[in-house]
C-alpha cells in the first residue's frame, strides 16, 4: 500500500532584507523555528511559511499568503498592537466583509508581500 499522506505545506515568501523581514515577523509574533542558507523557517502555533533572502520585484508584487482565522478582529487589533505599519512602513487595511463569505484585512509586509488574514462567515 502506498503512503501518500501529506504532512505540512508551506510557500517560500520573498524578501527584500531578509533581516528586515526576519524582525518584522517575529514583531508579529510568528516564532523563528530555524535560519540557515538563506531560509528562515517561522510558525504560529500549527501554521508555518519560509522565508527566503531571495526577491525580485514581479515575484513579490504578486505574492499573497491567506490565512484563515478564528476571529480575524483579534488578529487585526493583534496587528494593530505590535505597530508594525508604523516601525516598518507598512500598510494595514480595515475589516471588510467580502462577497465570498469572509471578512478579512489585508497586512502588507516588508518586501511588498500581501497577507490576507480572514475568517469565515455564516
Amino acid at each position: 500500500m502506498t503512503n501518500l499522506k501529506v504532512t505540512e505545506i508551506k510557500a517560500f515568501v520573498p524578501a527584500r532584507d531578509f533581516a528586515l523581514s526576519m524582525q518584522f515577523y517575529q514583531d508579529l509574533g510568528f516564532t523563528l523555528a530555524s535560519d540557515g542558507g538563506g531560509v528562515a523557517y517561522f510558525h504560529f502555533g500549527e501554521v508555518s511559511f519560509l522565508l527566503q533572502d531571495y526577491y525580485h520585484d514581479a515575484l513579490a508584487e504578486h505574492f499573497m499568503m491567506h490565512i484563515l482565522v478564528e476571529d480575524v478582529a483579534a488578529w487585526w487589533a493583534h496587528v494593530k498592537d505590535s505597530q508594525v505599519a508604523s516601525r516598518y512602513g507598512v500598510r494595514v487595511t480595515e475589516i471588510v466583509t467580502q462577497p465570498w463569505r469572509m471578512k478579512d484585512f489585508c497586512l502588507y509586509d516588508p518586501s511588498g508581500v500581501l497577507w490576507r488574514i480572514a475568517q469565515n462567515i455564516d
